[in-house]
């Protein structure tokens, strides 16, 4: 009897927490398609704020300032957090140890922290803040990131395979991008996908390090947050369906390539 209870409010707890995380999502959602700017009572279907928010200068700007921030950031520090994974599984322990904890500095520091150091070493440095600055900063704090999802997949890995693969007669280069890579590729795009959505969604390190005329979604919807703007919902929205659709494909892919390599392997027995 204990038991059935337990479970049941196990199933009530669960419930509400996934109302707490998914609801005021649907909302948004719900109200993007609303004819009128109310945000509490739905008057009718509409897809204007849709329409408004793609006739917006400034949001269409703030969007591709995002997604050139977070492409390029993403791509930079997969590739720079992958070779120094790489590298550090090759260092000696003590290195390894102190380049870890030096790494672990940026994620477990408050976001206010690195976003005042990044502006005090720019203004130091008299370096004149806009969408440069910005990105070099989120290339910095998204490589910790990379290097802490590349690094249990190189400690699973056999530690002579290198070695055997230069043995054989692969340059370094081929053996790290023929032989350790597709290894640790599980770990690279957990790496990649995460730095991607640290760069996207950033808005403290964000605000302090652009400049005039440089805003990324972030900072445009708190800028707009203290007045009534239905195209919001729209812009929040559409983040949701490509993030959705982004998380099927991540998901769905492998589980179509797996079965297809169970059908393959099936019909060469046969």
């Amino acid at each position: 009897m204990e038991k059935n209870k337990s479970s049941l409010f196990s199933k009530i707890w669960l419930a509400v927490m996934l109302a707490f995380f998914y609801v005021p999502i649907i909302y948004v959602v719900f109200f993007s398609f609303n004819a009128s700017k109310s945000l509490s009572h739905f008057t009718g279907f509409s897809l204007k704020w849709y329409e408004s928010m793609f006739a917006n200068r400034s949001i269409m700007e703030a969007i591709w300032y995002t997604v050139l921030c977070a492409v390029i950031a993403t791509i930079v520090s997969t590739i720079v957090g992958t070779i120094t994974a790489i590298g550090l599984s090759k260092s000696n322990r003590v290195v390894r140890e102190f380049v870890n904890q030096v790494n672990n500095l940026p994620m477990l520091n408050p976001e206010i922290v690195t976003a005042i150091g990044f502006m005090l070493f720019f203004t130091s440095l008299r370096i004149r803040t806009g969408f440069y600055t910005m990105l070099m900063a989120h290339i910095a704090f998204c490589i910790p990131y990379v290097i802490l999802s590349v690094m249990p997949r190189l400690r699973r890995l056999d530690p002579n395979i290198a070695e055997a693969a230069l043995d054989l007669g692969c340059t370094p280069l081929q053996a790290m991008t023929k032989v350790i890579i597709p290894q640790i590729k599980e770990g690279i795009v957990a790496g990649a996908l995460v730095a991607f959505s640290m760069s996207f969604d950033d808005f403290v390190i964000s605000m302090f390090t652009t400049g005039p005329g440089v805003s990324n979604i972030s900072i445009y919807v708190y800028s707009s947050v203290k007045r009534v703007n239905p195209t919001i919902n729209a812009l929040s929205a559409i983040i949701v369906y490509v993030v959705t659709a982004v998380l099927i494909i991540v998901n769905v892919v492998p589980v179509i390539k797996e079965r297809r390599k169970e059908k393959n392997n099936v019909l060469e027995k046969i």
